[in-house]
């Protein structure tokens, strides 16, 4: 299967048509809902709401048609451009809404629910559909004026009553754009985001996968040398011992998440078989001392991320002198919330550098591995120092002191 980047994604022309029916709905429910409240309070539902059913309908359409023209604005569109289209549409509903209103208004108008008023005089004044009634205390007969049907007026008459429905519907579809507009934006930044978040994790996921995986070369490059010599100076039984070893480091760490964390005493258990396979190779010369406190075993550290440390150790220290060198691993909590690991390896005082063998010459990536790991991993919390040392050589290394799993929820 293709796999298509998170950034080439486009968005589909009606991807959000979902949440503009919901706001459609919400808007006009509102409007019927107080059409309704209405209605309730003067007692005659059927004669308020009835009249303006051709008007709800029509407003939906308009409605539907405004986001229409608002998806038809081409992609990467600024906010500004998309309401300025959006006010466009929304003046020329609202004018197609008005005249809807006087179109439908001679149909309408006797079926105007009945309103009645008292006057301060004491006459009651009655207006059902076109016909207004004045009933007086004295006795007298009621009057009653007839108001002329809406296509019964002159010209300027209509256009003035056109032009105030349209500004009171201009308001009704601005604020419909307003709420899609503004929750259509709001969507597409918590999406970008959300986009540039998972780019981020995905990239720092591949620098750790990355820099875990340039240990592995370099650490079955050396063991295979090791093995090698074994071989060809004739100790099958140390070769078969480090065979052994070998592959139970290789079983248990390759099967290991390249950018998972382990605690720190599996991360103590993996070493100790790769010193081990040293100890195969260097049996009189090399010597093991690991300092590790109960209460700090439980930390969570990068896996394999004292590999390369101890493999530079044992290049840089066992392989240059024929002299013991002891190679000593210690953890202990810091006052600052954080663990620090101490790996030292020291030959006695006065021991020599072989003659028969040059000091290898390093390339730098064991160490610089080491820090690039620790600050993908933990950033400026890790920090990562090395330098000799009265005979021999320190690397100490210090991180968050965490016993949570990653993953692990809060």
């Amino acid at each position: 299967m293709r796999h298509v980047p998170i950034l080439a994604r486009t968005r589909h022309p009606f991807g959000d048509w979902r949440f503009a029916i919901k706001t459609i709905a919400a808007m006009w429910a509102l409007y019927l809902a107080t059409v309704a409240i209405r209605a309730w309070l003067q007692g005659d539902m059927l004669g308020v709401l009835v009249p303006r059913l051709p008007m709800v309908v029509s407003g939906i359409i308009l409605t539907v048609c405004i986001y229409l023209v608002i998806q038809s604005v081409e992609e990467g569109a600024g906010t500004r451009r998309r309401a300025l289209i959006a006010s466009i549409a929304s003046l020329v509903a609202a004018i197609a809404q008005a005249l809807v209103v006087i179109a439908a208004a001679p149909l309408m108008q006797d079926r105007e629910a009945k309103y009645k008023i008292q006057a301060r005089e004491g006459a009651v004044i009655v207006q059902k559909g076109r016909e207004i009634t004045i009933e007086r205390n004295s006795g007298e007969q009621p009057l009653v004026f007839t108001l002329p049907r809406i296509d019964e007026l002159d010209e300027l008459e209509k256009a003035r009553i056109a032009a105030d429905a349209a500004v009171v519907w201009l308001f009704f579809f601005a604020a419909w754009s307003a709420v899609y507009i503004a929750g259509v934006s709001s969507g597409q930044v918590a999406g970008a985001r959300r986009r540039a978040a998972e780019a981020e994790a995905a990239a720092h996921a591949a620098q750790v996968r990355a820099l875990r995986y340039q240990v592995n070369p370099h650490f079955l490059f050396n063991t295979l040398n090791s093995l090698s010599s074994l071989v060809m100076s004739g100790r099958s039984q140390q070769a078969e011992n480090m065979l052994m070893a070998l592959s139970t480091f290789f079983r248990t760490s390759l099967s290991l998440d390249p950018g998972a964390s382990v605690s720190l005493k599996e991360e103590i258990g993996l070493q100790r078989l790769y010193l081990d396979i040293e100890k195969a190779r260097f049996p009189e010369r090399l010597n093991v001392e690991i300092d590790v406190p109960e209460e700090v075993e439980e930390s969570q550290v990068p896996a394999l991320i004292l590999q390369p440390i101890i493999e530079n150790a044992i290049k840089y220290g066992v392989s240059a002198t024929r002299a013991p060198v002891t190679i000593s691993i210690k953890a202990q909590p810091l006052a600052d919330g954080r663990l620090q690991i101490d790996i030292v390896n020291s030959a006695p005082p006065g021991a020599k550098m072989r003659e028969d063998r040059k000091r290898p010459a390093g390339t730098g990536t064991g160490l610089t591995n080491v820090c690039q790991r620790l600050e993908a991993h933990f950033g400026g919390r890790a920090d990562c120092r090395f330098g000799p040392v009265d005979n021999g050589y320190r690397v100490s290394i210090a991180m968050p002191f965490d016993t949570k799993l990653e993953g692990e929820d809060d």
